[in-house]
């Protein structure tokens, strides 16, 4: 869903784009260019028609970017993994304990012992 609205968001900024190199700064811009647009909607028609396309596309424009806020898959976040790391940590390491405790001995296998002991 999130993906349907991500792209219908990009085909509105595309066609946005492209009302608003057609207007006009003064009123003429797609009449203007065309002579025979004059003879069919009328100046005032086609600015009207302009007008009316960039406020519908600013309007759906925000309709879905609240729709996709809404709707924005919320997975586990690279923060909340951190945490998790970090306080495990905090938890197993022995310069972490409270004073007067004795830090934890490290067991060492038996094939490791030292040599003075096979010797006996």
């Amino acid at each position: 869903m999130y993906v349907l609205l991500v792209i219908l968001m990009l085909i509105a900024a595309v066609l946005m784009c492209f009302i608003v190199l057609i207007q006009n700064s003064k009123g003429g811009g797609l009449a203007s260019s065309f002579s025979s647009s004059n003879q069919i909607m009328g100046v005032r028609k086609t600015t009207d028609f302009l007008e009316k396309t960039t406020w519908g596309l600013a309007a759906f424009m925000v309709v879905i970017s609240i729709a996709s806020a809404y709707v924005l898959p919320t997975g586990p976040s690279k923060s909340d993994v951190i945490m998790e790391q970090a306080q495990q940590e905090e938890s197993t390491n022995p310069y972490n304990m409270p004073l007067g405790t004795d830090a934890p001995q490290a067991e060492v296998p038996a094939e490791a012992a030292p040599a003075d002991s096979a010797a006996n």
